[in-house]
């Protein structure tokens, strides 16, 4: 059974932080990728960050520069630091393991059953 536990959100002012993780099960952890993945209403998931087995990281053009992730496989954890928050970073955020990785740019999901996710929103 493959768990995805989402925590850290909250309510922050604009160009706050916030430190969000991810516990994932490790037999998906150990070996892939991780992501975060963000959702606002009416809108599809999109993939905003991600970090490879080996380290590597990638972001999306919008959060490059002010959001940070990374990786304790020891912990079978992934995290988000998220500084210079903006009211447009406003959404519901879930990690999962991305489908591929290519030219350090990731794609897709592997876990079906997405995890509840974690809320954060950004007031200005």
């Amino acid at each position: 059974q493959v768990h995805l536990v989402e925590s850290g959100g909250g309510l922050v002012q604009a160009g706050g932080s916030l430190r969000l993780s991810c516990a994932a099960s490790r037999s998906i952890f150990s070996t892939n990728a991780m992501g975060w993945y963000r959702q606002d209403p009416g809108k599809q998931r999109e993939l905003v960050a991600a970090i490879t087995s080996g380290g590597n990281t990638n972001y999306a053009d919008s959060v490059k520069g002010r959001f940070t992730i990374s990786r304790d496989n020891a912990k079978n954890t992934v995290y988000l630091q998220m500084s210079s928050l903006k009211p447009e970073d406003t959404a519901v955020y879930y990690c999962n393991a991305p489908a591929g990785c290519s030219g350090n740019r990731c794609y897709g999901y592997l876990v079906h059953a997405w995890g509840q996710g974690t809320q954060v929103t950004v007031s200005s």
